[in-house]
Protein backbone atom coordinates (compact mmCIF):
# COMPACT_ATOMS: atom_id res chain seq x y z
CA UNK A 1 0.00 0.00 0.00
CA UNK A 2 1.03 3.76 -0.69
CA UNK A 3 2.11 5.67 2.44
CA UNK A 4 0.99 8.98 0.46
CA UNK A 5 -2.17 9.66 -1.98
CA UNK A 6 -1.43 10.00 -5.71
CA UNK A 7 -0.09 13.21 -6.04
CA UNK A 8 -0.10 13.44 -9.72
CA UNK A 9 3.47 15.39 -9.68
CA UNK A 10 6.11 14.82 -12.41
CA UNK A 11 9.82 14.73 -12.51
CA UNK A 12 9.75 16.56 -16.02
CA UNK A 13 8.57 20.08 -17.22
CA UNK A 14 11.12 22.39 -15.90
CA UNK A 15 13.09 23.22 -19.22
CA UNK A 16 14.88 26.84 -18.80
CA UNK A 17 13.99 29.35 -21.77
CA UNK A 18 16.77 29.71 -24.66
CA UNK A 19 18.76 32.50 -24.50
CA UNK A 20 18.76 32.93 -28.15
CA UNK A 21 23.03 32.90 -28.32
CA UNK A 22 24.53 33.23 -31.79
CA UNK A 23 25.93 35.55 -34.11
CA UNK A 24 23.57 37.79 -35.25
CA UNK A 25 25.45 40.07 -38.10
CA UNK A 26 27.69 38.29 -40.56
CA UNK A 27 31.14 39.16 -42.46
CA UNK A 28 30.03 41.51 -45.30
CA UNK A 29 26.74 42.94 -43.52
CA UNK A 30 26.00 46.63 -42.70
CA UNK A 31 25.87 47.56 -39.10
CA UNK A 32 24.54 50.37 -37.64
CA UNK A 33 26.05 51.88 -34.09
CA UNK A 34 24.70 50.39 -31.17
CA UNK A 35 23.96 47.05 -33.03
CA UNK A 36 24.27 43.60 -31.06
CA UNK A 37 26.83 41.77 -33.56
CA UNK A 38 27.29 38.50 -31.40
CA UNK A 39 26.04 37.41 -28.00
CA UNK A 40 27.91 34.95 -26.38
CA UNK A 41 28.71 33.38 -23.39
CA UNK A 42 32.59 33.83 -22.64
CA UNK A 43 35.22 35.43 -25.24
CA UNK A 44 34.64 33.13 -28.22
CA UNK A 45 34.35 36.16 -30.58
CA UNK A 46 36.83 39.14 -29.49
CA UNK A 47 36.17 42.93 -29.92
CA UNK A 48 38.03 44.62 -32.72
CA UNK A 49 37.99 48.20 -34.22
CA UNK A 50 35.21 50.01 -33.30
CA UNK A 51 33.46 46.78 -31.28
CA UNK A 52 33.14 46.68 -28.04
CA UNK A 53 32.34 44.14 -25.39
CA UNK A 54 29.12 44.28 -22.96
CA UNK A 55 28.71 43.29 -19.27
CA UNK A 56 27.48 39.71 -20.39
CA UNK A 57 30.20 39.46 -23.03
CA UNK A 58 27.73 40.89 -25.97
CA UNK A 59 29.67 42.44 -29.06
CA UNK A 60 27.94 45.64 -30.45
CA UNK A 61 28.93 48.17 -32.99
CA UNK A 62 30.40 51.45 -31.89
CA UNK A 63 30.41 53.34 -34.95
CA UNK A 64 28.19 52.14 -38.32
CA UNK A 65 29.80 50.26 -41.01
CA UNK A 66 30.90 46.74 -42.90
CA UNK A 67 31.59 43.80 -40.44
CA UNK A 68 34.70 42.14 -40.84
CA UNK A 69 35.64 38.52 -39.26
CA UNK A 70 39.14 38.05 -38.92
CA UNK A 71 41.55 35.30 -37.16
CA UNK A 72 44.69 36.65 -35.67
CA UNK A 73 47.22 34.06 -33.35
CA UNK A 74 47.37 35.22 -29.79
CA UNK A 75 49.96 34.62 -26.58
CA UNK A 76 48.28 33.16 -23.84
CA UNK A 77 48.93 33.49 -20.42
CA UNK A 78 51.21 30.28 -20.27
CA UNK A 79 52.85 31.61 -23.33
CA UNK A 80 51.52 29.16 -26.12
CA UNK A 81 49.76 30.38 -28.65
CA UNK A 82 45.79 29.80 -30.09
CA UNK A 83 44.10 30.87 -33.06
CA UNK A 84 41.34 33.95 -32.18
CA UNK A 85 38.58 35.40 -34.36
CA UNK A 86 37.99 39.07 -33.91
CA UNK A 87 35.00 41.17 -34.93
CA UNK A 88 35.94 44.37 -36.55
CA UNK A 89 33.55 47.35 -38.25
CA UNK A 90 35.33 49.20 -41.09
CA UNK A 91 33.55 52.41 -41.61
CA UNK A 92 32.45 53.35 -45.08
Amino acid sequence: MAKTKQGGSTSLGRDSVSKRLGVKLFDGQIANAGAVIIRQRGTKYMAGVNVRRGEDDTLYAVRAGRIRFEKKWRKRFDNKSRQVSFVSIIPE
